[in-house]
């Protein structure tokens, strides 16, 4: 069974930083663009960071240089490094693997972790 687990989240202040972890179990990703997604309450779900099996990233402007996705094939995992969080990124965060298509649309993800909750308070 294929499966992406994402973990690290938790209440962080504003300023603050998280790291994010997504382990990948069932199959590698080795090959496999993987990217982060996020979802605030009463919104829709949008692409964050995302970063190829060689490491080539791009990220969302909102991100950007606060940011950072990185890998490592050797463990089936890829993390997000959060630095300076706001409270605009308060959001449930997922990770996920590219099957075909765009990196920045979901609907190119094949697989999905469950998520994993950030809270950054003001």
């Amino acid at each position: 069974q294929v499966q992406l687990v994402d973990s690290g989240g938790g209440l962080v202040q504003a300023g603050g930083s998280l790291r994010l972890s997504c382990t990948a179990s069932g199959r590698t990703f080795s090959s496999n663009t993987m990217g982060w997604f996020r979802q605030a309450p009463g919104k829709e779900r949008e692409f964050v960071a995302a970063i190829t099996w060689s490491g080539y990233s791009n990220y969302a402007d909102s991100v950007k240089g606060r940011f950072t996705i990185s890998r490592d094939n050797a463990k089936n995992a890829v993390y997000l490094q959060m630095n300076s969080l706001k409270p605009e990124d308060t959001a449930v965060y997922y990770c996920a693997a590219l099957g075909s298509g765009h990196y920045y649309s979901q609907r190119s993800y094949s697989y999905w972790g469950q998520g994993t909750q950030v809270t950054v308070s003001s």
